[in-house]
């Protein structure tokens, strides 16, 4: 799917993600183009740290979806794997998140890593 259809209009626009899902794969993006302003906005201010600096020198490789589910109408959960690559070694990030619709959008809450 190209970039603006899956994740730029989030990203680039005003435009609330639909549900979790969309919205874990517009984080990813955010992280692959270095969008922290992005990543603070879209998490749970109770969980949100006070600032993000991300590590330079990531090359994020890609993103599987694995679940996600609905856990009532203003709760989900996702799992996915994140691949990257730092200084030629190869990573995964392993993660089930939640996610909480506050005020007509979608806020990552916070994970635990599998």
């Amino acid at each position: 799917m190209a970039f603006d259809a899956c994740c730029g209009r989030y990203l680039d626009h005003d435009t609330p993600a639909p549900d979790a899902e969309s919205l874990m794969r517009s984080r990813y993006s955010a992280f692959a183009l270095g969008r922290e302003p992005y990543l603070l906005a879209t998490w749970h201010p109770s969980t949100r740290p006070a600032s993000l600096a991300l590590e330079a020198g990531v090359k994020w490789l890609g993103l599987e979806v694995r679940l996600h589910k609905s856990v009532g109408e203003d709760h989900a959960e996702v799992a996915f794997v994140a691949r990257s690559r730092l200084g030629g070694r190869a990573q995964r990030l392993q993660e089930h998140s939640r996610f909480v619709r506050e005020d007509g959008r979608w806020l990552y809450v916070d994970g635990d890593l599998i």
